[in-house]
C-alpha cells in the first residue's frame, strides 16, 4: 500500500470513529426506557437508529468486501433495513416500536463488532470503492443524528412531564431589524460542483435563470407568527393551499408543533424543556402548508430553492459548522445553521441527475415525488455536514424537523 493510501485511510478510520462515537454521544443523555419508543409513525425509536446505522456498513460495506462473511445476526437485516428493496424485506417504519428485542444493549454490542470489522477492513484492504462506500456510509450516519435530534425531541414532549434532554440553559434571543436582500435577474449555477462530497440528488450542476428577487435576511420570528395565529389565519380558507386547508381540519392543528398555551400563556418545548414562549427566537417546527399561508399572510411568497442557494452562495456562511451545546434555534439574522427553510420547490431530479450505484440507486431518487426542498440547515446539523448545497426535503403537512420560514419577493 502506497504511503499516501496509508495516510488517507488513517485520516478515513479517524472520522469514521468519531461519527460512530458521536451518534453514541447523542445517545448517551437517554434513559433505557426512552430507546424503544415511538409515538408516531414518521418517529422512529432511538435504538432502531443506532442499528440501522449499523446494518448500513455490515449490508454496504462488510458484505460485499470480506469473503464468506457472517451477518452479525441474520434476522437484525429485516429489522434495520430501512427501505433499500434491494437488499430484501424490512420491518415497515410504523411498527419499528413494536419490537422489544434486540435489546439496546445487544444493539451496542452489534454496532462495536461491525466497527471493529470496518476498522480492520480499511487498514488492510482499502481501494478508491470501499473509500467511496464509507464516505457515504459517513455522511448517511450524520443524516441519522439529525433525525436522532428530531425523533428524541418528539418522544420526550409526548410526556406530559415535558422532560429535559439537555441541560444547559437556553438563553433569550435578541431582537434583529427586519432587512431585504435584493438580486437582479440572472443566469446562477446551481447545484454542487464536484469539490468535495455530495449527496447524488445536488448534481449535477446546472444553469438556472433567476428573476429579479428580494429574499429576507432574517428568519420569520415567533412574534411574527403569533401575530399570523392572532390574526385568525388558522380560520381563513383563502391563506391556505386546498391540500392544507384539508389538513387543518383533519389534524386539529392551530399552532406550530411544539406550543403550548397554558392558563392564556404561550410556551414552547424545546430540548432544554419547557419554555416560555421566546418571540424573537425563529419559529420552528412548522410544515409546508403553514409556511405557505404564513407567506401569503404576509403578501409574499417562499424563495424558490435556486433562489435560495444563490442567495446562501452570496454570503458563504456556513452556520451548520459552528456548534454549541445549545439544540434550540436563537437567531433571526444567521445566514444558516438556525432551521431548514421551506422552499417552494418540489424535489426533482436536476437535468441529467445519474443516481449512486448499485443498492445505493435507492437512496434519493426513489423519494423524488410529493416533497418539498428546505435549505440552510439547523442546530441539529452536524458539523460539517452541511454545504449550500445540500437539499433537505420533507412532506407538506410533516413538522417534527427542525423547519423554518424565510420569505421571498418579486422584484416588479
Amino acid at each position: 500500500m502506497a504511503a499516501a493510501d496509508v495516510l488517507d485511510c488513517k485520516a478515513l478510520i479517524k472520522r469514521y470513529t468519531s461519527t460512530r462515537d458521536a451518534t453514541k454521544a447523542i445517545c448517551s443523555p437517554l434513559v433505557i426506557e426512552d430507546f424503544c419508543i415511538q409515538p408516531c409513525a414518521d418517529v422512529s425509536p432511538p435504538k432502531w437508529h443506532l442499528g440501522h446505522t449499523t446494518w448500513f456498513f455490515e449490508e454496504l460495506v462488510l458484505l460485499p468486501y470480506i469473503s464468506d462473511y457472517q451477518r452479525f445476526d441474520e434476522k437484525f437485516s429485516l429489522i434495520f433495513n430501512s427501505y433499500y428493496k434491494s437488499a430484501g424485506a424490512h420491518w415497515a417504519q410504523k411498527n419499528r416500536g413494536n419490537l422489544s428485542r434486540p435489546t439496546v444493549a445487544e444493539i451496542y454490542q452489534y454496532r462495536q463488532k461491525i466497527d471493529a470489522l470496518v476498522v480492520a477492513l480499511l487498514e488492510t484492504a482499502i481501494s478508491h470503492e470501499i473509500v467511496a462506500i464509507v464516505e457515504i456510509g459517513i455522511h448517511h450516519e450524520q443524516q441519522h443524528q439529525e433525525l436522532l435530534y428530531m425523533d428524541i425531541k418528539y418522544i420526550l414532549h409526548c410526556n406530559p412531564c415535558s422532560p429535559s434532554y439537555s441541560k444547559a440553559p437556553l438563553a433569550l434571543a435578541s431582537t434583529v431589524r427586519q432587512s431585504w436582500r435584493s438580486f437582479d435577474k440572472q443566469l446562477v449555477d446551481i447545484g454542487h460542483n464536484g469539490e468535495g462530497y455530495a449527496f447524488d440528488n445536488e448534481s449535477p450542476q446546472h444553469k438556472s435563470y433567476l428573476n429579479g428577487f428580494s429574499i429576507a435576511e432574517n428568519l420569520v420570528s415567533n412574534g411574527e407568527y403569533l401575530a399570523f395565529i392572532d390574526a385568525g389565519a388558522y380560520r381563513e380558507p383563502k391563506y391556505w393551499l386546498s391540500m392544507g386547508w384539508d389538513w387543518l381540519a383533519e389534524s386539529g392543528i392551530t399552532s406550530p408543533l411544539y406550543w403550548r398555551k397554558l392558563d392564556g400563556e404561550w410556551y414552547e418545548y424545546t430540548l432544554h424543556g419547557l419554555a416560555p414562549l421566546d418571540l424573537n427566537a425563529p419559529v420552528v417546527h412548522i410544515s409546508y402548508f403553514e409556511a405557505n399561508a404564513f407567506a401569503n399572510w404576509r403578501v409574499c411568497r417562499l424563495p424558490t430553492e435556486q433562489e435560495f442557494e444563490h442567495y446562501l452562495r452570496s454570503s458563504e456562511d456556513l452556520s451548520a459548522s459552528k456548534k454549541s451545546a445549545v439544540f434550540h434555534p436563537l437567531r433571526t439574522g444567521d445566514t444558516a445553521g438556525q432551521v431548514w427553510c421551506w422552499t417552494q420547490s418540489h424535489y426533482s431530479p436536476y437535468p441529467g441527475y445519474k443516481p449512486f450505484e448499485g443498492k445505493l440507486e435507492e437512496y434519493n431518487g426513489k423519494f423524488m415525488c410529493n416533497q418539498f426542498v428546505l435549505k440552510g440547515a439547523c442546530v441539529a446539523t452536524p458539523i460539517n455536514h452541511y454545504r449550500h448545497s445540500y437539499r433537505n426535503f420533507y412532506q407538506a403537512y410533516q413538522q417534527w424537523m427542525f423547519s423554518g420560514i424565510r420569505l421571498a419577493k418579486d422584484i416588479e
